[in-house]
């Protein structure tokens, strides 16, 4: 087998190995077809029954219900943050966005640019989320956007936000799968692909078709949430190979019992390593508030720059990769998404203990 790392990347990130394997057996001659995947029109039968089976094994792990289509789309998260208000900020209409985080804050500067975005929350300091009688909400807003988790500064809301009675829509890009969620509650849910769904260069929608129903017809079609439901997803060339590893992913996922199963995996793994980083307060700081610590991406500091050094060093002779902090807010940066196993956190609490001990 391939030497493999111990992967912390914040994105693009790990992979499931067996998805990984899957494609490798796979890409030269695709189902018996004598063609790579990478071969196949996105208008042929044998990548159609793909590209279908892929919605529904989406749908059955999300449990979602037939009031919500699925959207697959090329780009990423970051287009979604114009093509949402593109699709659901009329004229006289105004959209509310709960911030706490960069990317938030990117979603909110695209929405103002498009129409009446108003920021309705958000808390003293990215270490924690905006308690929900502390937001400002318009009535009768067209959306309420949020982030549910912050990658950067590792924020987490860990409940529904309380929309006030608007379609609830949710940028869900780094903790979309990573245990049960009420999916149904929202009425639009995106993710980029690249840290629990698959590589990047996808994005996935759960769409409320109520939602769908009122969106705009006044823009370019290619940016149009109905022209992709309409079409199934295929309206354009999507990115083929990219749905095909999302597809391999969701049958590991599958594999491992779903989301509960896999949520299951997922809260040992946080508990984990943050209560290997709480042992040693005098060489680690954990910025966040206990209540809004992300399971996903474990942030946290060393007293010094010198320190940080040294352990980042350390971490890359143990084979320990991706674990520096984003570049706008430095520090160490523990990405543990799904494919991110048991025994790799249980390699960075080793070192987290060794390090602090000298």
């Amino acid at each position: 087998m391939a030497h493999r790392v111990h992967n912390f990347g914040a994105g693009p990130a790990a992979l499931p190995l067996p998805a990984l394997l899957r494609a490798q057996e796979e890409l030269v001659d695709w189902s018996e077809t004598g063609m790579s995947v990478l071969e196949h029109s996105h208008r042929g039968k044998v990548y159609e029954a793909m590209h279908r089976d892929t919605l529904l094994r989406l749908r059955a792990l999300a449990q979602l219900p037939d009031t919500h289509d699925i959207l697959l789309v090329q780009g990423g998260a970051s287009m979604q943050f114009a093509t949402v208000p593109m699709n659901l900020l009329g004229p006289g209409e105004v959209a509310d966005y709960v911030v706490h985080g960069t990317w938030g804050e990117k979603a909110l500067a695209e929405a103002k640019l498009l129409g009446d975005a108003r920021l309705a929350g958000k808390p003293p300091s990215y270490t924690k989320t905006a308690p929900d009688d502390a937001l400002s909400l318009t009535p009768g807003a067209a959306y309420v956007h949020y982030t549910t988790n912050e990658t950067i500064h590792g924020v987490q809301y860990h409940h529904v936000p309380d929309a006030n009675g608007a379609p609830l829509v949710a940028d869900m890009s780094s903790d979309i799968f990573s245990r049960p969620f009420d999916y149904a509650r929202h009425a639009l849910t995106y993710a980029g692909a690249q840290k629990n769904l698959g590589p990047s260069g996808l994005v996935v929608l759960f769409v409320d078709k109520a939602l769908l129903a009122r969106g705009r017809d006044d823009i370019p079609a290619i940016f149009r949430f109905r022209t992709h439901q309409k079409s199934e997803s295929l309206y354009n060339t999507i990115p083929t190979f990219a749905v095909y590893l999302l597809r391999n992913v969701c049958l590991w996922l599958e594999e491992q019992g779903g989301l509960a199963a896999v949520g299951e995996v997922n809260d040992r793994k946080q508990r984990a390593l943050y209560a290997a980083l709480d042992e040693h307060p005098d060489t680690y700081e954990l910025p966040v508030e206990r209540a809004a610590r992300s399971w996903m991406n474990v942030v946290f500091r060393l007293h010094d720059a010198d320190a940080e050094a040294r352990f980042l060093a350390e971490a890359a002779r143990r084979e320990l990769v991706g674990l520096k902090g984003h570049r706008s807010v430095g520090g160490v940066r523990a990405s543990i998404y799904n494919a991110v196993g048991e025994e790799s956190v249980a390699r960075l609490c080793e070192l987290v203990r060794d390090f602090a001990r000298g």
